[in-house]
Order: structure tokens, then C-alpha cells, then sequence
């Protein structure tokens, strides 16, 4: 059988994943079908130049590590990156479970005690694919193959990622992380997320990512689905920096029931080209969503990020805010639906956004759609674009401060609304991110 390290994407390939994951029957069918669907559907007809995207040159399969139980235990230059992450420190004081993924498969995984006892199910995609058969109810039916090329892709070869169940009434007080990484030179990397809460329960889940720059270009198409059941509460929080010629193009999507809320917060760095939009799909009365993002992009980056709220019940809420710094020759877009079917009488919903320009060559778009069949309905959006302010970066300068220390403390001070939102190690995280960004742009 094929090697599964192979570039060559066809069915032989995907049987041969599948059966290297010893995946039951329905799981081979549903990647066959998938690749069948890839292979029909055309590429994106909207936003970024996906041209220099060769899926040919791709590795679509890679393992360069071995699974272990403790941190201690990893190879050493892994272990290094994951140190300077703060991951292991991040287990020990501030989260119930921790899950690290290199390229396509997990190296590590742990879960508080305590939250076993209560039931919860923190633990592999693969595993919970072969232990749990009835995830085949949930699994890719918020996000089907046949939305997008690229869902059909990473429903095709999809490997590694988090399924988490909460029983009905627990709350998980502590959040719950998972850290892919992308570490072999011209991979793609196709973690699947599902997170099934069921009614009245509660968690917090944290998922950070990142690459280093290599000659070839690598892809990065993960899948979230987010199922809340009835009065469940679901927070997703993102923080990405991928490597400059890699390509970050996700799915994400939730399903809302009555009195569910889902938000999604996220803050976005680096990646050549960026596409994505967190949807939540409000199908019961009174569900709500927050949707808050930051991205940052620099010379040669086009991030084109948003969000979708779809109102489909009464009585259902969203809002959208995001904020967008630009430096260099970049671009960025804000792409920002709000959608009100007919029986969803009484749906409010409010977008914004803001961009900041930190050079004359920086581009930014603004793509609202806002779109209502019926009268009783709150709707409405604003866009603000704003050049760093010359007068304040003198005065910092003029007090001691170097221009990447003055455009850092700017720029925190533009995005703090989302920051905030962010755990606090997180957010000291992100900060340091931009301030290593701006010693670089402008040295």
C-alpha cells in the first residue's frame, strides 16, 4: 500500500490512512466521500490569490514524533518549544487539560481527575472516533464536505485533533488547551475539533498554533464544530502565528440551541494568506453569539478573517467586533454576515469594525452583508479605519521610547477590547508576539 508520507492525494492514499488509524467502516466511507467531493468542487472563487497554493507538493501525512505520556519525555528540541510556550507551566497552574499536536498526529495529552470523575471527555479525535461510535451522529455535520473545497479536503485526510464531551450540567471552570504545531518543512496539517456540550454545561477551550518558516509553503486547514445544546455555554479561544509562506485556511463553525451561547475570540498573526470565518448558527430561542478577533498583518500577508452569525430562531442575539492592524504592503478584510430567516422574529445583532494603517502601502477592505426577512429584527454595523496617530508615536518617542516600543504600546492600546477578553497568560503572550513583530519591521 502506499506509503502515507506520499504527495500524491488519491484514494489509495486515503484507505491507507484510515486503515493505519485501524478507523472503523463508516469513517473510511466518509473520507472516500469527501475526497469524491474534493475533487468536484472548485477553489474558492472570492478573496485571497490561492494560485501559489500547490496541493500537489503537499505532504499530506507526517509523524516525526512518537506519542509520549510526559513532557519530560519528549525529544529534546520539541520539548524546548513547547518550554517556551509555557505549556508545561500552563498545566501545572492554570488549566483542567492539556493536548499538543505536531503535524498530523498527538504527542501528548493529559485531563484533570476531577473532571474525569464528572465524565468529561477530553482525549483524541482518533480515539474517539474508534471508542465512541456514536460521534458518527456529529461528526462533519455542522461542517459537511460539500460547503467548501477545503472542508471536503480535510474531511478526506483529516489526522490528530480534540473531541470533548461535558455531560449535561457539569461546568468546567478550568480551561481545556490543545497546541498544534506544525514542525516538517511542506506539510499540511488537518486537526478536527468537535466539542459536544450538552444541556446547561459549561467549558472554556484554548487552542494555539504555529510554524516556522521553511522554503515550501505549508497548509494549515483545520475543522472546528461546536455543538451547544440546550442553555450550554461554549467559549473558543484562538491564538495563531503561522510562518509567512504558509497558508491558514480553516472551518469553524457552531450550532446554537435555545439559550446556548457560543463566542469565539481570537487573535491572528503571521500565515501568508489567511481565510477564515467562525460561524454560529442560532437555531433556538434566545441562543447567543460574540464573535471578537484580532489580526495583525505585515509585509506580504492577506488576512481575510470575519465572522457569520445565522439567526434562525426567535429572540436570538450577535455580535461581531473585530480590530485589524496593517503594516507594510499588506492586506486586510473584515468580511462580517448577519443573516435573519423568516421565523426569527425579534433577532438583534450588531458588527464592528476597526482597522488601524501603520504605513501608506497598507490595504484594508470592509464586506458587511446584513440580511433580514422579517420586520422585527435590531440590525446594524460600523467600520472605522484610522493611520497611527504621528503626534502621539512623537510624544512616546520623545519620552524615551524607541518607534517599536511607541508603535507597540499604540497598537495594545487599539486592541485591548479584544485582549481583554483573551486568559491572561495568553494575552501577555500575544503582546509579546507584536512586540517581537515590531523590533523586526522596524530594525
Amino acid at each position: 500500500m502506499k506509503r502515507l508520507a506520499s504527495a500524491c492525494l488519491d484514494r489509495e492514499f486515503v484507505e491507507a490512512l484510515s486503515y493505519e488509524k485501524n478507523e472503523p467502516a463508516w469513517m473510511r466511507a466518509h473520507r472516500l466521500r469527501c475526497l469524491s467531493v474534493f475533487e468536484k468542487l472548485p477553489m474558492p472563487k472570492f478573496g485571497p490569490d490561492l494560485s501559489e497554493l500547490d496541493l500537489g507538493d503537499l505532504t499530506y501525512y507526517a509523524r516525526p514524533v512518537e506519542p509520549v505520556s510526559r513532557w519530560e519525555d519528549l525529544p529534546e528540541e520539541l520539548k524546548k518549544t513547547f518550554q517556551a510556550l509555557g505549556l508545561p507551566e500552563a498545566e501545572q497552574r492554570a488549566l483542567a487539560g492539556v493536548g499538543a499536536q505536531v503535524d498530523s498526529e498527538e504527542v501528548y495529552r493529559s485531563l484533570l481527575e476531577s473532571l474525569r470523575q464528572k465524565g468529561v471527555i477530553f482525549t483524541s479525535m482518533e480515539k474517539a472516533v474508534r471508542e465512541y461510535p456514536w460521534i458518527q451522529e456529529y461528526f462533519m455535520k455542522v461542517i459537511p464536505p460539500e460547503d467548501n473545497k477545503f472542508a471536503a479536503l480535510h474531511g478526506a485526510v483529516w489526522s490528530g485533533g480534540t473531541f470533548i464531551w461535558v455531560p449535561e450540567g457539569v461546568e468546567v471552570e478550568i480551561p481545556l488547551q490543545a497546541y498544534y504545531r506544525i514542525q516538517t518543512e511542506g506539510v499540511g496539517q488537518f486537526e478536527h475539533t468537535l466539542i459536544i456540550a450538552e444541556p446547561g454545561s459549561s467549558l472554556h477551550y484554548i487552542e494555539g498554533c504555529s510554524a516556522p518558516r521553511y522554503s515550501r509553503m505549508s497548509l494549515h486547514s483545520g475543522m472546528v464544530e461546536i455543538i451547544a445544546k440546550e442553555g450550554a455555554r461554549v467559549r473558543f479561544t484562538t491564538i495563531q502565528n503561522w510562518s509567512k509562506n504558509g497558508y491558514n485556511l480553516n472551518n469553524k463553525r457552531a450550532w446554537a440551541y435555545a439559550g446556548a451561547s457560543v463566542d469565539w475570540v481570537s487573535g491572528s498573526l503571521g500565515s501568508k494568506v489567511t481565510m477564515l470565518y467562525p460561524t454560529t448558527v442560532l437555531l433556538g430561542k434566545g441562543a447567543r453569539t460574540e464573535n471578537l478577533s484580532f489580526t495583525f498583518a505585515q509585509e506580504g500577508m492577506w488576512l481575510d478573517t470575519g465572522a457569520r452569525a445565522i439567526h434562525r430562531a426567535p429572540d436570538t442575539s450577535a455580535r461581531l467586533v473585530s480590530r485589524s492592524v496593517v503594516q507594510g504592503r499588506a492586506m486586510s478584510v473584515f468580511r462580517g454576515t448577519v443573516y435573519v430567516s423568516p421565523e426569527a422574529r425579534g433577532a438583534k445583532a450588531h458588527v464592528e469594525c476597526s482597522t488601524l494603517l501603520l504605513s501608506p502601502e497598507a490595504k484594508t477592505e470592509t464586506i458587511p452583508v446584513l440580511r433580514a426577512e422579517n420586520d422585527e429584527v435590531e440590525l446594524g454595523h460600523e467600520a472605522t479605519v484610522g493611520r497611527v496617530s504621528q503626534e502621539q508615536l512623537f510624544y512616546l518617542v520623545s519620552r524615551g521610547l524607541d518607534e517599536s516600543q511607541a508603535l507597540s504600546l499604540l497598537v495594545n492600546g487599539f486592541v485591548s477590547p479584544i485582549l481583554k477578553e483573551i486568559p491572561l497568560e495568553y494575552a501577555v503572550e500575544l503582546r509579546r508576539l507584536l512586540e517581537m513583530s515590531f523590533e523586526k519591521a522596524t530594525g
